[in-house]
């Protein structure tokens, strides 16, 4: 037999995933992989009971069907500070997974460079190499999570094709400031390089903390690829609705890519939540204040028992730091967590590229009585796993 494609071979499964099929075979609440334990809205629900008796299940538009890209470009226009032409300026793909490997297929070819903030949703270094381009990591560091203007540029001096923005960042929880999105869109119009911006958790920004979309500065629109979904604002991860925003010239390409990968995004479910694109603001302030309460819950029982974390500024996740365990191996140590204590986590190795195993990803969004459980079951941690010696 001939040899199989090599542009897997520098990375593994998704373990984001694995830690979820871990969790479940261990009866572990499963804080891993970031979906709700919650319902939808109520008013999208009901839809999509609606939706199963109508003539909705057949190919829509292959970029999105024309009522989804109009109420799309109705609820993103204000925010985004841009006029959005749902005819021109959107493509609706099968959740910002796909949003994000079109847009990376539309700018970059085989060679090219792409700058990535370490830490990453571990998607982005797949994608960069499933393009055929090469990665350029640039450290976000922790504890702030913040980058040093110097390597920044340096990256930029490599003459990349695009920076890949993940604001409110996965798995680290940072809102870039306005200061710092200026000084990349800076760097971006200097050496002429795309913006491919990740905003999923977009409605998910905790006070004092604000979201500004890098596409809205001055000179950004015509060089930035917005991807988001509304798997978290809706809590509907597991119905793939995503899209891309751009101008019309990186539409228009993004439109072929998309075209050959999936088709069409589901026709049914993009009627169904049409009714949440046009929800008001009180949605998104109440959405906004259930992820406030859930943080201060999990953070604050994070402290009674007395385990070291970060606090997110956005998103919904929190990394713990293990170094304590003195586990050599962050996979091991969420491992023995799920099978001896409980819960599920994702070792943070998988998003850094520098040797970082002493962090660990949990994620808050779930019930309350959820956190509690898992709260309980962290309580026993010390008991469950004890402290390896620093000599063996």
């Amino acid at each position: 037999m001939q040899k199989l494609s090599d542009r897997t071979a520098g990375f593994t499964d998704s373990v984001i995933r694995r830690m979820t099929r871990i969790s479940n075979q261990y009866g572990a609440v499963n804080l891993s992989q970031g979906f709700p334990d919650f319902d939808p809205p109520k008013e999208i629900l009901d839809r999509l009971k609606e939706v199963a008796y109508e003539d909705f299940h057949q190919y829509s538009i292959t970029w999105g069907a024309q009522n989804f890209r109009e109420a799309l470009a109705a609820k993103q226009s204000g925010p985004m500070g841009h006029d959005i032409d749902p005819n021109r300026e959107i493509v609706v793909t099968c959740g910002s997974t796909e949003a994000m490997m079109a847009a990376m297929m539309t700018v970059a070819n085989p060679g090219d460079k792409v700058i990535v903030f370490s830490p990453f949703y571990e998607n982005y270094g797949a994608d960069t190499i499933l393009s055929g381009a090469e990665p350029i990591y640039v450290p976000l560091h922790p504890p702030l999570f913040q980058f040093d203007p110097g390597e920044l540029e340096a990256a930029f001096a490599q003459n990349p094709k695009a920076l890949i923005l993940c604001n409110p960042s996965n798995p680290c929880g940072k809102v870039f400031t306005l200061e710092e999105l200026t000084f990349i869109a800076d760097l971006a119009k200097k050496y002429d390089v795309y913006v491919i911006a990740d905003e999923v958790y977009e409605h998910i920004v905790y006070a004092p903390h604000k979201h500004t979309y890098i596409s809205s500065l001055p000179g950004m629109w015509e060089r930035t690829i917005s991807c988001s979904s509304l798997s978290k604002t809706y809590s509907i991860t597991g119905w793939r609705l995503g899209y891309i925003i751009a101008s019309p010239e990186i539409v228009d390409v993004a439109r072929k890519v998309h075209d050959f990968l999936t088709v069409g995004a589901a026709a049914p479910l993009q009627e169904a939540v049409i009714p949440g694109l046009r929800f008001g603001q009180d949605y998104y302030d109440e959405l906004l204040l259930k992820y406030t309460r859930k943080r201060d819950l999990f953070l604050k029982g994070l402290d009674d028992i007395g385990l070291t974390h970060t606090v997110p500024e956005g998103a919904y996740y929190v990394m713990m730091d293990i170094k304590d365990f003195h586990y050599e191996s962050d996979l091991e140590f969420c491992e023995v967590l799920a099978k001896e204590v409980g819960v599920g986590a994702v070792p943070g190795s998988s998003f850094f590229k520098e040797p970082v195993n002493h962090l660990i990803r949990f994620h808050f969004a779930k019930k309350d009585e959820t956190l509690y459980e898992a709260l309980e079951r962290l309580s026993k941690i010390r008991e469950k796993i004890p402290v390896k010696s620093r000599f063996l």
